[in-house]
Protein backbone atom coordinates (compact mmCIF):
# COMPACT_ATOMS: atom_id res chain seq x y z
CA UNK A 1 0.00 0.00 0.00
CA UNK A 2 1.54 3.51 -1.13
CA UNK A 3 1.64 5.97 2.47
CA UNK A 4 -1.02 9.11 1.74
CA UNK A 5 1.92 11.12 2.83
CA UNK A 6 3.95 10.51 -0.16
CA UNK A 7 3.03 13.70 -1.59
CA UNK A 8 0.68 16.26 -0.67
CA UNK A 9 -2.73 16.81 -2.04
CA UNK A 10 -3.25 17.77 -5.92
CA UNK A 11 -5.67 19.91 -6.08
CA UNK A 12 -8.09 20.56 -9.80
CA UNK A 13 -6.99 24.35 -9.69
CA UNK A 14 -3.11 23.05 -9.49
CA UNK A 15 -4.07 20.50 -12.23
CA UNK A 16 -6.22 22.36 -14.51
CA UNK A 17 -6.26 26.03 -13.82
CA UNK A 18 -10.23 26.01 -14.30
CA UNK A 19 -12.53 28.45 -12.82
CA UNK A 20 -14.68 27.18 -9.37
CA UNK A 21 -18.32 28.35 -9.59
CA UNK A 22 -20.23 28.69 -6.70
CA UNK A 23 -20.25 25.29 -4.52
CA UNK A 24 -23.74 23.97 -3.46
CA UNK A 25 -22.01 22.29 -0.70
CA UNK A 26 -18.52 23.77 0.80
CA UNK A 27 -16.18 22.12 3.36
CA UNK A 28 -13.68 23.44 4.69
CA UNK A 29 -11.26 22.19 7.16
CA UNK A 30 -13.59 19.21 8.29
CA UNK A 31 -11.95 17.11 11.29
CA UNK A 32 -13.36 14.24 12.90
CA UNK A 33 -12.38 12.07 15.40
CA UNK A 34 -14.05 8.56 17.18
CA UNK A 35 -13.34 8.14 20.97
CA UNK A 36 -12.42 5.02 21.63
CA UNK A 37 -11.54 3.01 24.90
CA UNK A 38 -7.72 3.82 23.71
CA UNK A 39 -8.25 7.25 23.15
CA UNK A 40 -9.92 9.74 20.49
CA UNK A 41 -8.63 8.28 17.26
CA UNK A 42 -8.95 10.56 14.08
CA UNK A 43 -10.68 9.44 10.76
CA UNK A 44 -10.95 12.66 9.06
CA UNK A 45 -8.20 15.48 9.00
CA UNK A 46 -8.79 18.92 7.67
CA UNK A 47 -10.70 18.04 5.08
CA UNK A 48 -11.62 20.41 2.13
CA UNK A 49 -14.37 19.62 -0.21
CA UNK A 50 -16.54 21.48 -2.69
CA UNK A 51 -19.73 19.81 -4.53
CA UNK A 52 -21.01 22.20 -7.48
CA UNK A 53 -24.69 22.05 -8.35
CA UNK A 54 -26.11 19.54 -10.92
CA UNK A 55 -23.43 17.46 -11.16
CA UNK A 56 -22.17 14.18 -9.65
CA UNK A 57 -18.94 14.38 -7.32
CA UNK A 58 -17.34 10.62 -6.35
CA UNK A 59 -15.48 10.46 -2.94
CA UNK A 60 -12.89 7.88 -3.57
CA UNK A 61 -10.56 5.59 -1.13
CA UNK A 62 -9.87 2.57 1.01
CA UNK A 63 -11.93 1.59 3.81
CA UNK A 64 -11.13 3.56 6.44
CA UNK A 65 -10.09 6.35 4.15
CA UNK A 66 -12.89 8.90 5.88
CA UNK A 67 -14.94 8.85 3.39
CA UNK A 68 -18.33 7.33 4.47
CA UNK A 69 -17.68 9.29 8.09
CA UNK A 70 -17.23 12.79 6.12
CA UNK A 71 -20.32 12.01 4.47
CA UNK A 72 -22.10 11.36 7.42
CA UNK A 73 -20.58 14.61 8.95
CA UNK A 74 -22.34 16.57 6.38
CA UNK A 75 -25.85 15.84 7.90
CA UNK A 76 -24.35 15.25 11.71
CA UNK A 77 -25.46 11.63 11.53
CA UNK A 78 -21.92 10.44 12.94
CA UNK A 79 -22.44 7.59 15.24
CA UNK A 80 -22.42 8.65 19.03
CA UNK A 81 -18.47 8.43 19.74
CA UNK A 82 -18.02 10.74 16.79
CA UNK A 83 -17.63 13.87 16.94
CA UNK A 84 -16.67 17.21 14.46
CA UNK A 85 -13.44 18.95 15.87
CA UNK A 86 -12.77 21.60 13.23
CA UNK A 87 -14.58 23.05 10.52
CA UNK A 88 -17.08 24.46 8.11
CA UNK A 89 -19.82 22.64 6.02
CA UNK A 90 -21.82 25.16 4.26
CA UNK A 91 -24.76 24.24 2.81
CA UNK A 92 -26.83 27.07 0.58
CA UNK A 93 -26.88 29.51 3.90
CA UNK A 94 -26.12 27.10 6.28
CA UNK A 95 -23.32 26.67 8.11
CA UNK A 96 -24.24 23.06 9.34
CA UNK A 97 -22.35 22.51 11.75
CA UNK A 98 -23.48 25.46 13.87
CA UNK A 99 -28.04 24.46 13.05
CA UNK A 100 -29.66 22.81 15.84
CA UNK A 101 -31.42 19.34 15.82
CA UNK A 102 -34.61 21.22 15.16
CA UNK A 103 -33.38 23.02 11.96
CA UNK A 104 -31.33 20.12 10.89
CA UNK A 105 -34.45 18.09 10.84
CA UNK A 106 -35.76 20.61 8.26
CA UNK A 107 -32.98 19.89 6.14
CA UNK A 108 -32.53 16.26 6.25
CA UNK A 109 -34.73 14.37 3.76
CA UNK A 110 -36.27 17.20 2.33
CA UNK A 111 -33.03 18.92 1.09
CA UNK A 112 -30.40 16.57 1.59
CA UNK A 113 -31.25 13.13 1.29
CA UNK A 114 -28.82 10.24 2.34
CA UNK A 115 -28.64 6.64 1.14
CA UNK A 116 -26.38 4.46 3.91
CA UNK A 117 -24.35 1.71 2.69
CA UNK A 118 -25.94 -1.23 5.00
CA UNK A 119 -30.10 -1.85 4.09
CA UNK A 120 -30.39 -4.24 6.25
CA UNK A 121 -29.66 -2.08 9.33
CA UNK A 122 -31.11 1.22 7.76
CA UNK A 123 -34.47 0.22 7.10
CA UNK A 124 -37.16 -0.42 10.05
CA UNK A 125 -37.86 -4.28 10.27
CA UNK A 126 -41.33 -3.79 11.64
CA UNK A 127 -42.81 -1.41 9.18
CA UNK A 128 -43.71 -2.50 5.01
CA UNK A 129 -41.30 -1.10 2.86
CA UNK A 130 -44.25 1.07 1.00
CA UNK A 131 -45.15 2.93 4.42
CA UNK A 132 -41.65 3.65 4.66
CA UNK A 133 -41.34 5.55 1.22
CA UNK A 134 -44.90 7.17 2.13
CA UNK A 135 -43.47 8.17 5.63
CA UNK A 136 -41.13 10.38 4.28
CA UNK A 137 -43.64 11.97 1.84
CA UNK A 138 -45.91 13.44 4.63
CA UNK A 139 -43.16 14.42 7.10
CA UNK A 140 -42.00 16.62 4.50
CA UNK A 141 -45.78 17.46 3.41
CA UNK A 142 -45.63 16.42 0.00
CA UNK A 143 -48.53 13.96 0.05
CA UNK A 144 -51.76 13.34 2.34
CA UNK A 145 -52.61 10.01 4.00
CA UNK A 146 -54.44 8.96 1.30
CA UNK A 147 -52.01 9.53 -1.78
CA UNK A 148 -48.70 8.45 0.05
CA UNK A 149 -49.40 4.64 -0.68
CA UNK A 150 -49.84 4.99 -4.47
CA UNK A 151 -46.93 8.07 -4.65
CA UNK A 152 -44.71 5.53 -2.48
CA UNK A 153 -45.41 3.19 -5.32
CA UNK A 154 -44.60 5.10 -7.87
CA UNK A 155 -41.25 6.33 -6.05
CA UNK A 156 -40.53 2.53 -5.47
CA UNK A 157 -40.71 2.18 -9.34
CA UNK A 158 -38.87 4.90 -10.19
CA UNK A 159 -35.87 3.27 -7.67
CA UNK A 160 -36.03 0.07 -10.33
CA UNK A 161 -37.83 -2.24 -7.89
CA UNK A 162 -39.67 -4.78 -9.86
CA UNK A 163 -43.17 -5.17 -9.23
CA UNK A 164 -43.37 -2.21 -6.84
CA UNK A 165 -46.75 -2.60 -6.02
CA UNK A 166 -45.68 -5.71 -4.26
CA UNK A 167 -42.53 -4.51 -3.24
CA UNK A 168 -44.60 -1.52 -0.85
CA UNK A 169 -47.05 -4.59 0.72
CA UNK A 170 -43.70 -6.49 1.61
CA UNK A 171 -41.47 -6.20 5.06
CA UNK A 172 -38.08 -5.41 4.79
CA UNK A 173 -36.60 -9.19 5.62
CA UNK A 174 -38.73 -10.50 2.49
CA UNK A 175 -36.76 -8.54 -0.13
CA UNK A 176 -33.04 -9.48 -1.40
CA UNK A 177 -29.97 -7.54 -0.41
CA UNK A 178 -30.27 -5.53 -3.58
CA UNK A 179 -34.25 -5.13 -3.67
CA UNK A 180 -33.81 -3.68 -0.10
CA UNK A 181 -30.90 -1.10 -0.80
CA UNK A 182 -33.22 0.01 -4.25
CA UNK A 183 -35.80 0.38 -1.22
CA UNK A 184 -33.34 3.00 0.88
CA UNK A 185 -32.86 5.00 -2.35
CA UNK A 186 -36.74 5.24 -2.57
CA UNK A 187 -36.36 6.36 1.24
CA UNK A 188 -33.96 8.84 -0.14
CA UNK A 189 -35.53 10.34 -3.55
CA UNK A 190 -39.63 10.57 -2.36
CA UNK A 191 -38.62 14.36 -2.00
CA UNK A 192 -36.46 15.42 -4.36
CA UNK A 193 -33.92 16.77 -2.42
CA UNK A 194 -31.13 19.31 -3.56
CA UNK A 195 -28.95 17.10 -2.88
CA UNK A 196 -28.11 12.97 -2.52
CA UNK A 197 -25.24 12.03 -0.35
CA UNK A 198 -25.24 8.43 -1.41
CA UNK A 199 -22.76 5.98 0.89
CA UNK A 200 -21.98 3.26 -1.24
CA UNK A 201 -25.53 2.89 -2.91
CA UNK A 202 -25.02 0.09 -5.56
CA UNK A 203 -22.33 -1.93 -3.47
CA UNK A 204 -25.35 -4.78 -2.84
CA UNK A 205 -27.08 -4.51 -6.75
CA UNK A 206 -25.84 -6.58 -9.71
CA UNK A 207 -24.85 -4.90 -12.80
CA UNK A 208 -27.26 -4.23 -14.30
CA UNK A 209 -29.75 -2.67 -11.39
CA UNK A 210 -26.42 -0.95 -10.85
CA UNK A 211 -27.03 0.62 -13.87
CA UNK A 212 -30.58 1.53 -13.65
CA UNK A 213 -30.07 3.01 -9.90
CA UNK A 214 -27.12 5.16 -11.67
CA UNK A 215 -29.48 5.94 -14.47
CA UNK A 216 -32.54 7.77 -12.23
CA UNK A 217 -30.04 9.53 -10.24
CA UNK A 218 -28.28 10.81 -13.22
CA UNK A 219 -31.94 11.53 -14.33
CA UNK A 220 -32.34 13.68 -11.38
CA UNK A 221 -29.12 15.64 -11.81
CA UNK A 222 -30.73 16.36 -15.88
CA UNK A 223 -33.97 17.03 -14.82
CA UNK A 224 -34.36 18.57 -11.34
CA UNK A 225 -31.03 19.65 -11.20
CA UNK A 226 -30.24 17.10 -8.27
CA UNK A 227 -26.81 17.28 -6.87
CA UNK A 228 -25.19 14.06 -5.83
CA UNK A 229 -22.07 13.09 -3.85
CA UNK A 230 -21.11 9.69 -4.52
CA UNK A 231 -19.33 7.82 -2.05
CA UNK A 232 -18.06 4.87 -3.36
CA UNK A 233 -15.11 2.49 -3.77
CA UNK A 234 -15.99 1.12 -7.20
CA UNK A 235 -13.63 2.86 -9.66
CA UNK A 236 -15.73 1.96 -12.37
CA UNK A 237 -18.97 3.84 -11.09
CA UNK A 238 -16.76 6.76 -10.36
CA UNK A 239 -15.37 6.64 -14.15
CA UNK A 240 -18.69 6.31 -15.29
CA UNK A 241 -21.20 8.90 -13.50
CA UNK A 242 -18.78 11.08 -11.60
CA UNK A 243 -17.89 14.70 -13.40
CA UNK A 244 -15.75 14.95 -10.76
CA UNK A 245 -13.22 13.16 -8.28
CA UNK A 246 -12.17 13.44 -5.21
CA UNK A 247 -9.67 10.61 -3.38
CA UNK A 248 -9.16 10.48 -0.34
CA UNK A 249 -6.87 8.69 2.00
CA UNK A 250 -5.96 8.20 5.64
CA UNK A 251 -8.94 10.78 6.42
CA UNK A 252 -7.29 13.16 4.50
CA UNK A 253 -7.63 14.37 0.43
CA UNK A 254 -4.82 13.54 -2.05
CA UNK A 255 -6.08 14.60 -5.13
CA UNK A 256 -9.13 15.92 -7.10
CA UNK A 257 -9.97 16.91 -10.11
CA UNK A 258 -12.08 16.34 -13.04
CA UNK A 259 -12.72 12.78 -13.45
CA UNK A 260 -11.30 12.09 -16.99
CA UNK A 261 -7.90 13.69 -15.65
CA UNK A 262 -7.82 11.89 -12.14
CA UNK A 263 -8.18 8.67 -14.82
CA UNK A 264 -5.76 9.23 -17.52
CA UNK A 265 -2.95 11.42 -15.30
CA UNK A 266 -2.90 11.20 -12.05
CA UNK A 267 -0.57 12.76 -9.84
CA UNK A 268 -0.54 10.60 -6.33
CA UNK A 269 1.02 7.67 -5.78
CA UNK A 270 -2.07 6.48 -4.05
CA UNK A 271 -4.30 7.21 -7.24
CA UNK A 272 -2.10 5.15 -9.03
CA UNK A 273 -2.04 2.52 -6.43
CA UNK A 274 -6.18 2.58 -6.56
CA UNK A 275 -6.16 2.51 -10.09
CA UNK A 276 -3.98 -0.45 -10.39
CA UNK A 277 -6.18 -2.20 -8.02
CA UNK A 278 -9.22 -1.87 -9.61
CA UNK A 279 -10.94 -4.68 -11.49
CA UNK A 280 -13.29 -2.69 -12.89
CA UNK A 281 -10.73 -1.36 -14.81
CA UNK A 282 -8.47 -3.86 -16.23
CA UNK A 283 -8.91 -7.72 -17.44
CA UNK A 284 -5.64 -8.72 -15.93
CA UNK A 285 -6.09 -11.77 -13.76
CA UNK A 286 -4.16 -12.04 -9.94
CA UNK A 287 -0.87 -13.91 -10.88
CA UNK A 288 -1.81 -15.84 -7.90
CA UNK A 289 -5.09 -17.34 -9.77
CA UNK A 290 -4.28 -21.00 -9.99
CA UNK A 291 -5.48 -22.59 -13.34
CA UNK A 292 -8.17 -24.91 -13.46
CA UNK A 293 -5.74 -27.67 -13.91
CA UNK A 294 -4.91 -27.72 -10.71
CA UNK A 295 -8.60 -28.80 -9.50
CA UNK A 296 -8.58 -32.70 -9.78
CA UNK A 297 -12.09 -32.91 -12.06
CA UNK A 298 -11.49 -36.53 -12.19
CA UNK A 299 -12.84 -37.65 -8.65
CA UNK A 300 -16.23 -37.34 -7.51
CA UNK A 301 -16.79 -33.82 -7.49
CA UNK A 302 -17.16 -32.02 -4.20
CA UNK A 303 -20.55 -30.43 -4.20
CA UNK A 304 -23.11 -32.15 -6.27
CA UNK A 305 -26.56 -30.22 -6.42
CA UNK A 306 -29.27 -31.92 -8.57
CA UNK A 307 -32.71 -30.25 -9.54
CA UNK A 308 -32.89 -28.20 -6.82
CA UNK A 309 -35.82 -25.98 -6.14
CA UNK A 310 -36.33 -23.66 -3.46
CA UNK A 311 -39.94 -22.19 -2.61
CA UNK A 312 -41.26 -19.49 -0.87
CA UNK A 313 -44.68 -17.98 0.00
CA UNK A 314 -45.86 -14.16 -0.94
CA UNK A 315 -48.09 -12.05 0.67
CA UNK A 316 -51.64 -13.50 -0.24
CA UNK A 317 -53.13 -11.18 -2.83
CA UNK A 318 -57.45 -10.85 -3.64
CA UNK A 319 -57.48 -13.62 -0.95
CA UNK A 320 -55.62 -16.00 -2.82
CA UNK A 321 -51.89 -17.22 -1.76
CA UNK A 322 -48.65 -17.33 -3.91
CA UNK A 323 -45.65 -18.60 -4.23
CA UNK A 324 -42.14 -17.56 -5.40
CA UNK A 325 -39.66 -20.22 -6.82
CA UNK A 326 -36.78 -18.60 -5.88
CA UNK A 327 -34.59 -21.49 -7.32
CA UNK A 328 -36.14 -23.41 -10.24
CA UNK A 329 -34.20 -26.88 -11.04
CA UNK A 330 -30.68 -26.03 -10.81
CA UNK A 331 -27.97 -28.46 -10.91
CA UNK A 332 -23.61 -28.21 -11.08
CA UNK A 333 -20.97 -29.92 -9.43
CA UNK A 334 -18.13 -28.35 -8.12
CA UNK A 335 -14.46 -29.91 -7.36
CA UNK A 336 -11.60 -29.84 -5.00
CA UNK A 337 -9.83 -26.74 -6.02
CA UNK A 338 -12.00 -25.05 -7.66
CA UNK A 339 -14.12 -22.03 -7.96
CA UNK A 340 -17.75 -21.95 -9.56
CA UNK A 341 -18.68 -18.54 -9.36
CA UNK A 342 -22.74 -18.26 -9.71
CA UNK A 343 -23.69 -14.88 -10.82
CA UNK A 344 -26.83 -12.96 -12.13
CA UNK A 345 -29.00 -9.76 -11.05
CA UNK A 346 -30.45 -9.36 -7.44
CA UNK A 347 -33.19 -11.90 -6.97
CA UNK A 348 -32.35 -14.31 -9.42
CA UNK A 349 -31.49 -16.82 -6.89
CA UNK A 350 -27.50 -17.03 -6.47
CA UNK A 351 -27.69 -16.75 -2.66
CA UNK A 352 -30.73 -19.12 -1.92
CA UNK A 353 -28.82 -21.56 -4.06
CA UNK A 354 -25.42 -21.38 -1.77
CA UNK A 355 -27.58 -21.88 1.34
CA UNK A 356 -29.18 -24.75 -0.26
CA UNK A 357 -25.51 -26.33 -0.80
CA UNK A 358 -24.64 -25.29 3.13
CA UNK A 359 -27.87 -26.73 4.51
CA UNK A 360 -28.70 -23.50 5.99
CA UNK A 361 -32.58 -23.69 4.52
CA UNK A 362 -34.34 -26.76 3.29
CA UNK A 363 -35.23 -27.84 -0.24
CA UNK A 364 -38.34 -27.82 -1.98
CA UNK A 365 -37.65 -30.68 -4.04
CA UNK A 366 -34.14 -31.78 -5.79
CA UNK A 367 -30.71 -33.14 -3.78
CA UNK A 368 -27.47 -31.60 -1.99
CA UNK A 369 -24.92 -34.04 -2.33
CA UNK A 370 -21.09 -33.06 -0.58
CA UNK A 371 -18.58 -35.26 -1.03
CA UNK A 372 -20.57 -38.25 -2.02
CA UNK A 373 -23.03 -38.04 0.95
CA UNK A 374 -26.54 -37.00 0.47
CA UNK A 375 -26.92 -34.03 2.69
CA UNK A 376 -30.71 -32.76 1.83
CA UNK A 377 -31.82 -33.93 4.88
CA UNK A 378 -28.73 -33.85 7.61
CA UNK A 379 -29.37 -33.36 10.77
CA UNK A 380 -27.75 -33.95 14.43
CA UNK A 381 -23.95 -35.38 13.59
CA UNK A 382 -24.20 -35.04 10.21
CA UNK A 383 -25.26 -31.16 9.59
CA UNK A 384 -22.42 -30.78 12.58
CA UNK A 385 -19.81 -32.26 10.30
CA UNK A 386 -21.18 -30.20 7.31
CA UNK A 387 -20.83 -27.08 9.62
CA UNK A 388 -17.12 -27.73 9.96
CA UNK A 389 -15.89 -28.59 6.31
CA UNK A 390 -17.87 -25.82 5.38
CA UNK A 391 -18.24 -22.27 5.79
CA UNK A 392 -19.53 -19.45 4.70
CA UNK A 393 -19.08 -15.58 4.24
CA UNK A 394 -21.86 -13.29 4.50
CA UNK A 395 -22.70 -10.59 1.94
CA UNK A 396 -23.35 -8.46 4.87
CA UNK A 397 -20.41 -7.22 7.33
CA UNK A 398 -22.78 -5.11 9.60
CA UNK A 399 -25.35 -7.66 10.34
CA UNK A 400 -23.21 -11.13 10.53
CA UNK A 401 -20.49 -9.82 13.12
CA UNK A 402 -21.60 -10.29 17.14
CA UNK A 403 -21.11 -6.48 18.03
CA UNK A 404 -20.92 -7.86 22.23
CA UNK A 405 -17.68 -9.70 20.90
CA UNK A 406 -14.05 -8.75 20.45
CA UNK A 407 -12.67 -9.22 17.18
CA UNK A 408 -10.38 -12.01 18.75
CA UNK A 409 -13.54 -13.83 20.05
CA UNK A 410 -15.25 -13.41 16.52
CA UNK A 411 -12.34 -15.02 15.20
CA UNK A 412 -11.80 -17.87 17.41
CA UNK A 413 -15.78 -18.42 18.04
CA UNK A 414 -15.55 -21.49 15.27
CA UNK A 415 -12.58 -23.26 17.07
CA UNK A 416 -13.60 -22.92 20.33
CA UNK A 417 -17.11 -24.32 19.24
CA UNK A 418 -15.20 -27.26 17.48
CA UNK A 419 -12.77 -27.43 20.58
CA UNK A 420 -9.91 -26.89 18.07
CA UNK A 421 -6.29 -26.29 20.02
CA UNK A 422 -6.11 -24.40 23.73
CA UNK A 423 -6.33 -20.35 24.21
CA UNK A 424 -3.05 -19.64 23.05
CA UNK A 425 -3.15 -21.48 20.13
CA UNK A 426 -6.21 -19.87 18.61
CA UNK A 427 -5.03 -16.07 19.38
CA UNK A 428 -2.14 -17.03 17.30
CA UNK A 429 -3.91 -18.42 14.63
CA UNK A 430 -6.65 -15.11 14.73
CA UNK A 431 -3.38 -13.33 14.77
CA UNK A 432 -1.88 -15.20 11.48
CA UNK A 433 -5.54 -14.67 9.97
CA UNK A 434 -6.17 -11.13 10.31
CA UNK A 435 -2.24 -10.77 9.02
CA UNK A 436 -3.45 -12.47 5.76
CA UNK A 437 -6.51 -10.23 5.82
CA UNK A 438 -4.62 -7.25 5.46
CA UNK A 439 -5.67 -6.12 9.65
CA UNK A 440 -2.85 -5.10 11.88
CA UNK A 441 -2.88 -7.75 15.16
CA UNK A 442 -4.11 -5.05 17.03
CA UNK A 443 -7.24 -5.27 15.48
CA UNK A 444 -7.85 -8.65 17.93
CA UNK A 445 -9.07 -6.22 21.25
CA UNK A 446 -11.83 -3.66 19.06
CA UNK A 447 -15.12 -4.26 18.48
CA UNK A 448 -16.93 -4.76 15.05
CA UNK A 449 -18.66 -1.30 15.74
CA UNK A 450 -15.15 0.75 15.67
CA UNK A 451 -14.47 -0.86 12.31
CA UNK A 452 -15.02 0.20 8.97
CA UNK A 453 -17.32 -1.74 6.11
CA UNK A 454 -14.21 -3.13 4.67
CA UNK A 455 -12.20 -3.92 7.95
CA UNK A 456 -15.80 -5.86 9.72
CA UNK A 457 -15.91 -8.07 6.00
CA UNK A 458 -12.00 -8.79 6.15
CA UNK A 459 -12.71 -9.78 9.98
CA UNK A 460 -15.58 -11.98 8.16
CA UNK A 461 -12.84 -13.76 6.02
CA UNK A 462 -10.76 -14.71 8.30
CA UNK A 463 -13.54 -16.14 10.69
CA UNK A 464 -14.80 -18.59 7.54
CA UNK A 465 -11.10 -19.81 6.80
CA UNK A 466 -10.18 -20.47 10.72
CA UNK A 467 -11.05 -24.24 10.72
CA UNK A 468 -9.46 -24.42 7.35
CA UNK A 469 -12.58 -26.01 5.57
CA UNK A 470 -12.95 -27.79 2.66
CA UNK A 471 -15.57 -25.25 0.77
CA UNK A 472 -16.47 -21.64 1.20
CA UNK A 473 -19.46 -20.06 0.01
CA UNK A 474 -18.60 -16.51 -0.38
CA UNK A 475 -21.79 -14.69 -0.65
CA UNK A 476 -20.54 -11.43 -2.27
CA UNK A 477 -17.40 -11.65 -0.49
CA UNK A 478 -15.57 -8.11 -1.57
CA UNK A 479 -18.84 -6.03 -2.33
CA UNK A 480 -18.09 -4.28 1.02
CA UNK A 481 -14.11 -3.64 -0.13
CA UNK A 482 -12.37 -0.98 -1.56
CA UNK A 483 -10.34 -1.82 -4.80
CA UNK A 484 -6.86 -1.60 -3.19
CA UNK A 485 -7.77 -4.66 -0.57
CA UNK A 486 -10.16 -6.41 -3.17
CA UNK A 487 -7.65 -7.03 -4.84
CA UNK A 488 -5.42 -8.36 -2.00
CA UNK A 489 -8.30 -10.84 -0.82
CA UNK A 490 -8.75 -12.02 -4.03
CA UNK A 491 -5.20 -12.99 -4.44
CA UNK A 492 -5.20 -14.43 -0.45
CA UNK A 493 -8.77 -16.90 -2.20
CA UNK A 494 -6.36 -17.50 -4.79
CA UNK A 495 -3.26 -18.71 -3.10
CA UNK A 496 -5.37 -20.42 -0.21
CA UNK A 497 -6.68 -22.69 -3.23
CA UNK A 498 -3.77 -23.32 -4.48
CA UNK A 499 -1.92 -24.40 -1.16
CA UNK A 500 -4.99 -25.97 0.18
CA UNK A 501 -7.28 -27.22 -2.82
CA UNK A 502 -10.43 -25.21 -1.20
CA UNK A 503 -12.97 -25.24 -3.12
CA UNK A 504 -15.28 -21.67 -3.37
CA UNK A 505 -18.68 -21.39 -4.56
CA UNK A 506 -18.82 -17.49 -5.30
CA UNK A 507 -21.72 -15.39 -5.64
CA UNK A 508 -20.80 -11.98 -7.07
CA UNK A 509 -22.60 -9.33 -8.92
CA UNK A 510 -19.42 -8.26 -9.76
CA UNK A 511 -18.37 -9.72 -13.23
CA UNK A 512 -15.09 -8.35 -13.19
CA UNK A 513 -14.17 -9.68 -9.90
CA UNK A 514 -15.81 -13.08 -11.22
CA UNK A 515 -13.57 -12.89 -14.09
CA UNK A 516 -10.38 -12.56 -11.49
CA UNK A 517 -11.38 -15.46 -9.55
CA UNK A 518 -13.45 -17.79 -11.11
CA UNK A 519 -12.69 -21.23 -13.09
CA UNK A 520 -16.40 -21.74 -14.24
CA UNK A 521 -19.16 -19.64 -14.16
CA UNK A 522 -23.10 -20.02 -13.99
CA UNK A 523 -25.17 -17.43 -14.86
CA UNK A 524 -28.70 -17.54 -12.95
CA UNK A 525 -32.13 -15.49 -13.63
CA UNK A 526 -35.21 -15.64 -12.33
CA UNK A 527 -34.25 -19.05 -10.15
CA UNK A 528 -32.42 -21.18 -13.63
CA UNK A 529 -29.47 -21.23 -14.69
CA UNK A 530 -29.58 -19.66 -18.76
CA UNK A 531 -25.72 -20.57 -19.04
CA UNK A 532 -22.56 -22.13 -17.89
CA UNK A 533 -19.13 -22.52 -18.73
CA UNK A 534 -15.40 -22.01 -18.24
CA UNK A 535 -14.81 -18.40 -17.31
CA UNK A 536 -13.02 -17.64 -20.79
CA UNK A 537 -15.56 -19.09 -22.91
CA UNK A 538 -18.26 -16.85 -21.05
CA UNK A 539 -16.53 -13.73 -21.33
CA UNK A 540 -15.22 -14.38 -24.75
CA UNK A 541 -18.51 -15.97 -26.48
CA UNK A 542 -21.29 -15.39 -24.69
CA UNK A 543 -24.36 -17.33 -25.87
CA UNK A 544 -26.77 -16.36 -24.02
CA UNK A 545 -28.62 -12.56 -24.65
CA UNK A 546 -28.39 -12.01 -20.69
CA UNK A 547 -25.24 -13.01 -20.85
CA UNK A 548 -24.43 -10.30 -23.05
CA UNK A 549 -26.35 -7.87 -21.33
CA UNK A 550 -24.25 -8.37 -17.85
CA UNK A 551 -20.58 -7.62 -19.74
CA UNK A 552 -22.32 -4.53 -21.68
CA UNK A 553 -23.11 -3.46 -18.24
CA UNK A 554 -19.64 -3.88 -16.13
CA UNK A 555 -18.79 0.15 -15.50
CA UNK A 556 -15.85 1.48 -16.08
CA UNK A 557 -15.08 0.00 -19.60
CA UNK A 558 -15.86 3.08 -21.64
CA UNK A 559 -13.41 5.58 -19.68
CA UNK A 560 -10.77 3.27 -19.12
CA UNK A 561 -7.52 4.14 -20.17
CA UNK A 562 -3.80 3.14 -20.90
CA UNK A 563 -2.53 4.99 -18.16
CA UNK A 564 -4.99 3.83 -15.53
CA UNK A 565 -3.81 -0.15 -16.25
CA UNK A 566 -1.16 -1.98 -14.22
CA UNK A 567 2.03 -2.69 -15.16
CA UNK A 568 1.98 -6.43 -16.06
CA UNK A 569 5.44 -8.02 -14.98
Amino acid sequence: MVPAAMTGPVTNESRTGEDVTTALLEIRGLSVSYDTRGGPVPAVRGVDLDVRPGEVTAVVGESGSGKSTTAHAIIRLLAANGRIDAGTIRFGRHDLTTLSEAELRTVRGAQIGLVPQDPSVSLNPVKRVGEQVAEVLRIHGLATRRTAPSEAIAVLGQAGLPDPATCARQYPHELSGGMRQRALIAVAIAAKPKLIIADEPTSALDVTVQRVILDQLQHLTEEYGTTVLLVTHDLGVAADRAQRVVVMSQGQVVETGPTRAILEDPQHAYTRQLLASAPSLTTARPAATVSTSTADTATAPLVEVRNAVKEFRLPRAAGESRTLRAVDDVSFTLHRGQTLALVGESGSGKSTTARLVLRLTDPTAGRVLFDGADVTTARGAGARQLRRRAQLVYQNPYASLDPRFSIGEVITEPLRAFKVGDRRSRLDRARELLDRVALPASTLDRRPAELSGGQRQRVAIARALALSPDLVVCDEPVSALDVSVQAQVLDLLAELQADTGVAYLFISHDLAVVRQIAHQVAVMRSGRIVEAGTVEELFTHPGHEYTRELLAAIPGGRHASPAAEPTTT
